[in-house]
């Protein structure tokens, strides 16, 4: 039996950034201002009563190559835990150039859904009104 030839489009692949240190330190802060003042108070609660659920302890964010990631640091106080602590990235900006990013969020199958490409710093930490970005 013959194999039949089938022609698809093939995207062109995305080309990676080095980010720039003053872009770097501009977005940390920026990013550290969103969590002190929003981010934080609205998702760090006390412990609940009961010991068998997780809940978040801290939230903070990192640099990975081109990619700037909002983390939040779990505690699992239940008996049956594999480790007392895990980490869980919420939203994801990657570095698109000309101080542009393109915006993703971790769908629950942990892959990223990027929602908004070359968008501007400041449109990108809007992330607190759309719950999709939340921890």
């Amino acid at each position: 039996m013959a194999r039949k030839k089938v022609w698809m489009l093939v995207p062109p692949k995305r080309t990676k950034y080095q980010v720039p240190e003053e872009i770097k330190k501009q977005v940390g802060e920026k990013a550290e201002n969103l969590i002190q003042t929003i981010l934080k108070p609205e998702h760090i609660k006390p412990p609940p009563e009961d010991e068998k659920f997780n809940y978040i302890v801290d939230i903070y964010t990192k640099w990975y190559r081109s990619y700037f990631y909002f983390c939040s640091r779990y505690r699992c106080p239940g008996p049956n835990r594999i480790s007392e602590f895990f980490e869980s990235r919420f939203a994801r900006l990657e570095y698109a150039g000309n101080e542009r990013f393109n915006l993703s969020y971790m769908r629950y199958t942990g892959q990223w859904i990027e929602l908004l490409t070359g968008i501007a710093l400041d449109d990108c930490l809007e992330i607190r009104t759309n719950p999709l970005y939340f921890p």
